[in-house]
């Protein structure tokens, strides 16, 4: 038992050299929270839900104008 601790700690040292050597970017530092990062996405869906609410308003007077002048023809 004592041989696949000390195996696995033993390779849990050089896979963790081995990444660092090789310039990996490891952090160990644990879960980060960027808090910018939820604004934005809220500032685009806002902007794309506006664009949305003001095609949908404008398509049914198209439509109805353009029923209109087809049916005054």
């Amino acid at each position: 038992m004592w041989k696949l601790v000390l195996g696995f700690i033993v390779f849990a040292a050089v896979a963790l050299f081995v990444l660092m050597k090789s310039g990996g970017n490891i952090d160990l530092t644990g879960e980060k929270h960027d808090v910018t990062g939820g604004h934005a996405d809220q500032a685009a869906s806002d902007a794309a839900s506006a664009a949305i609410a003001a095609a949908s308003a404008a398509l049914p007077t198209q439509a109805a104008s353009a029923a209109a002048s087809g049916a005054s023809q």
